[in-house]
């Protein structure tokens, strides 16, 4: 079987606005974990290649890996309007 390297999905899911009137591409890099210290996620937003926000959430050592990754994501999108 053949071994297929793919890229990262932080390095390759990227969110633009595509609209005619805009001239702004927004990017958005998010990531979860857990560990012996704790759950946690955070986002970086960007505009080109200028940091305009970033957050961390702390989340309930019960939560998993997974539900942090999701939190981040969720959270991104509640704020996508906030970023035009």
């Amino acid at each position: 079987m053949e071994i297929k390297h793919r890229t990262h999905p932080a390095h390759a899911v990227e969110i633009t606005d595509n609209q005619e009137d805009s001239k702004t591409n927004i990017r958005v890099n998010t990531d979860g974990s857990k560990s012996e210290h704790g759950v946690g996620s955070g986002t970086a937003t960007f505009t080109d290649s200028k940091l305009i926000d970033r957050k961390k959430y702390k989340l309930n050592g019960r939560c998993s890996n997974t539900q942090a990754e999701k939190l981040a994501i969720l959270k991104e999108l509640e704020n996508y309007k906030s970023w035009k």
